[in-house]
C-alpha cells in the first residue's frame, strides 16, 4: 500500500479501531489471519448501520 502524505484528523474511538483493524489486515496480507478481515468488515458494518 502506497502512503503519500500524512494528515491529522480527529476520529472517534470506533473509527480508530476500524483503521487499526484494516491496517492489521493489510500489513499481514497475503498471510493475514482470515479473522482480521472479518473483524474489519464487522466494524465497518456496525458503523454504517442505519438508522442510528
Amino acid at each position: 500500500m502506497k502512503r503519500n502524505k500524512l494528515k491529522k484528523m480527529a476520529v472517534t474511538p470506533e473509527e480508530e479501531e476500524l483503521i487499526y483493524a484494516i491496517r492489521d489486515y493489510c500489513d499481514g496480507y497475503p498471510n493475514s489471519h482470515p479473522d482480521f478481515l472479518m473483524i474489519a468488515t464487522a466494524l465497518f458494518e456496525e458503523m454504517t448501520r442505519m438508522p442510528k
